[in-house]
């Protein structure tokens, strides 16, 4: 241990300060600083202050709409010196978003160069592009030299900057916002400025309207990449009623024919905040990964507009169905949140619904609009008071030259002999000698009557909130015209649809190519499935002293039922079966056997019967679509009394059955007289003294009841020859016609 570290002596200038309150303290700040002046946005110009001092710095340059670009280097260092001390690259990041047209609904600046692109790819360095504003930004930035909005000192006090931009836009659900704070984030999708200014005008005219009624007009996002957004209108209406939700987007896409029957998927438009290259690469990955079946290749032909070409692994593909499974799998559908939490009034963090929003911006234009008529009316004022002096001159100017030559103090002069006032006389000695010759009276008595007349309409107008709320309305009209759904950049790009009902589809079985096969299952419980139905299994090999049990055509996309000794029926998907090449996996791999034995398996069809035995000779009929289980412990269908085992499993179509016990007495009845059940321990089948069941099936009377003996043949016994043997369910039935195998099974 080293010496402990002594506090200076005499002890001056030492302040003690608990760590966990200078850590509160600390992080309190910090915290804050994240919130107000990085990650939120203030509702009224819908504006980040990085965001509002690039365009303020870009005012002060004078890169106006149509007027020439300058270097985004002379941009960002004007910004990071004057107003933003921070990174370059940050705010060169924030002004190339601000001018894509896939970022930015509604793009602020105007660049020249390479901005970035929709595969992601990045902006040109700063020292090769170029900017200048655009007509949105010059909305935002309108009547800033006004006296619009309040000033504060830039962060060295040098000079100063806008707390606010006028905004008569609606920027912050025009463009939209992302953002995360501390504790807190923001996520704002972009919307249609025409219906937000019709939802404004509504606002306008019914002050108490609430988000459910604005939502006749704001249908939803609108993203700049376009796509379809297909969520229900009742979670939209909740969302913007709430400020909290989100909205699943779709890609847009086309069928297109491409001859001899064959055809691809065109995707037009993806979803917004995509990366067009990541989105391609991800489908790549999945179709090496075999997890896109239904798709055999992807494309990117995509010029100036995006055109990604899908192709089917086949033609008899539903392209709906594979548009789903895509829609499931990539980013061809992603989830847009929606969190509008803003700085309301610049100061306070809040979650706003779409009504609170609208209220913040237009309680925002009514202010700008107050005060940029005060601002007026001062200047008019002043230039009232120079009018009236002027006026009072003209009638002697020749004296008014004579006082300036000849006095030593013409401003006093002038005051006492025509009792002018000092900004008069001001104005009257900065003017020219010719002007002063040029005046003339009837010209400045019009100008005087003119802003005489403006004089009394602003001042009305500020007497009166009902002309105020008017004036706004004429202004987000103007701001509609030039936006409406008329004109390129206004008219709606995202549409809204119902997803297709995809409830009945089954995706397991979509998604697997759909091919024959030929499953196999020995007498020990092993499985494999052969590719193609094949007739000879002359060939086929087990493993040891094992041997063939059962095998049956079906397809890859089919269902395969098993049932134990157990009483349970387990699912297999014939998809995942082990191939042919080897003796196949045991079926207690795929399924919780718990020690039990296989009976028996069939491939499941829709609507297909299954008669189910135990060994003490109980039994019903289950329909198989009730046995489907979608776990490995399987679905307990036969309830057994110990020691009794299930012993039958075969189909149950017929319209008799036939019963063997292992007594050799065979016994045949009517199907109808087996109750159809979907679990429980059934009826009583056939009535044994000793022993139980051997073996049981369902046929069909009139083609006669067949069998197959241990050497292969099939055995026949025609309807009129099996008179002896029917009967009713529950007897004890009589020994089987000659040539029935020793084994009691029917084969």
């Amino acid at each position: 241990m080293g010496k402990p570290i002594q506090p200076p002596s005499g002890g001056e200038g030492v302040e003690t300060v608990s760590l966990k309150e200078a850590l509160e303290e600390r992080y309190l700040a910090y915290a804050l600083s994240t919130i107000m002046h990085r990650a939120l946005p203030d509702a009224r110009d819908g504006l980040k202050p990085v965001h509002r001092r690039i365009l303020y710095g870009m005012n002060l340059l004078r890169l106006n709409p149509g007027g020439p670009f300058k270097k985004s280097a002379k941009v960002v260092g004007d910004v990071m010196g004057s107003f933003h001390p921070h990174g370059d690259q940050a705010i060169y990041d924030a002004l190339v978003r601000l001018a894509q047209d896939f970022a930015s609904r509604y793009p602020l600046v105007d660049g020249q160069g390479n901005f970035g692109n929709i595969d992601g790819d990045s902006a040109a360095a700063y020292r090769y592009t170029e900017a200048r504003m655009t007509e949105v930004a010059s909305l935002l930035l309108r009547g800033i030299d006004e006296d619009a909005v309040d000033f504060r000192p830039n962060y060295d006090g040098t000079s100063e900057e806008p707390v606010v931009l006028p905004a008569a836009f609606p920027n912050l659900l025009a463009n939209g916002s992302q953002g995360i704070a501390v504790g807190m984030a923001t996520s704002i999708p972009p919307h249609n400025v025409a219906e937000l200014c019709d939802a404004a005008l509504y606002l306008i005219a019914h002050p108490k309207a609430t988000t459910d009624q604005l939502l006749t007009f704001v249908q939803g996002p609108d993203f700049p990449t376009g796509g379809v957004v297909v969520e229900p209108k009742e979670s939209i209406a909740e969302a913007y009623r709430t400020g909290r939700g989100s909205f699943r987007t779709r890609a847009r896409w086309r069928k297109e024919t491409t001859g001899r029957g064959t055809w691809v998927i065109v995707v037009t438009e993806i979803p917004y905040g995509v990366p067009k290259s990541r989105l391609i690469e991800k489908m790549a990955e999945l179709l090496n990964e075999r997890k896109l079946p239904l798709l055999a290749d992807v494309r990117d032909e995509s010029a100036e507009d995006i055109r990604i070409v899908l192709e089917p692994r086949s033609r008899t593909v539903d392209p709906v169905i594979l548009m789903e499974s895509l829609f499931k799998l990539t980013e061809l559908e992603s989830r847009i949140p929606l969190n509008l939490n803003v700085l309301s009034g610049g100061r306070v963090p809040k979650v706003l619904s779409l009504a609170e929003c609208l209220r913040e911006w237009l309680d925002h234009r009514r202010e700008v609009l107050i005060r940029r008529s005060r601002f007026r009316l001062a200047q008019i004022e002043r230039r009232l008071e120079i009018l009236r002096g002027l006026l009072i001159i003209y009638l002697d100017l020749d004296r008014v030259i004579k006082i300036i030559r000849e006095h030593d103090e013409p401003k006093q002069e002038l005051m006492r002999v025509f009792k002018l006032t000092e900004v008069q006389a001001n104005a009257i000695l900065d003017t020219r000698l010719r002007a002063l010759r040029k005046l003339e009276e009837m010209e400045l008595k019009r100008e005087l009557g003119d802003l005489e007349k403006e004089k009394d309409q602003i001042e009305k107008l500020l007497a009166s909130p009902a002309a105020q709320w008017k004036t706004v309305g004429w202004e987000v009209r103007e701001v509609k015209k030039s936006f409406g759904p008329d004109t390129p950049l206004g008219k709606r790009r995202t549409t809204f649809e119902e997803a297709p009902d995809t409830s009945d589809i089954d995706f397991a079985e979509a998604m697997v190519e759909r091919e024959p096969i030929t499953v196999i299952v020995s007498q020990k419980g092993w499985i494999r499935a052969l590719k193609g139905h094949v007739a000879d299994l002359s060939t086929v090999q087990f493993k040891g002293d094992d041997g063939l049990k059962t095998s049956f055509f079906t397809e890859t996309t089919a269902k395969i039922l098993v049932a134990a000794t157990n009483g349970k029926v387990y699912t297999l998907e014939a998809s995942k079966l082990p191939g042919g090449r080897g003796f196949g996996d045991p079926i207690s791999l795929m399924v919780d056997l718990e020690g039990a034995e296989i009976v028996m398996a069939y491939p499941y069809r829709p609507g297909m019967k299954l008669l189910l035995a135990s060994t003490d000779g109980r039994g019903f009929i289950a329909p198989a679509d009730e046995l489907i289980a979608n776990t490995r412990k399987g679905r307990s269908v036969l309830t057994l009394d110990a020691p009794a085992k299930l012993a039958v499993f075969a189909e149950g179509d017929g319209d008799h059955v036939a019963i063997i016990g292992e007594n050799r007495k065979l016994l045949v009845f009517p199907t109808k007289q087996v109750p159809e059940m979907t679990r429980g321990k059934g009826v009583r089948l056939q009535r044994y003294r000793d022993g139980g069941v051997s073996d049981a099936k369902t046929f069909k009377l009139k083609e006669g009841l067949t069998w197959r003996d241990s050497s292969g043949r099939t055995w026949t016994v025609a309807n009129g020859d099996l008179r002896e043997w029917v009967g009713n369910r529950a007897e004890a039935g009589r020994l089987p016609p000659k040539g029935f195998p020793k084994n009691n099974r029917f084969g």
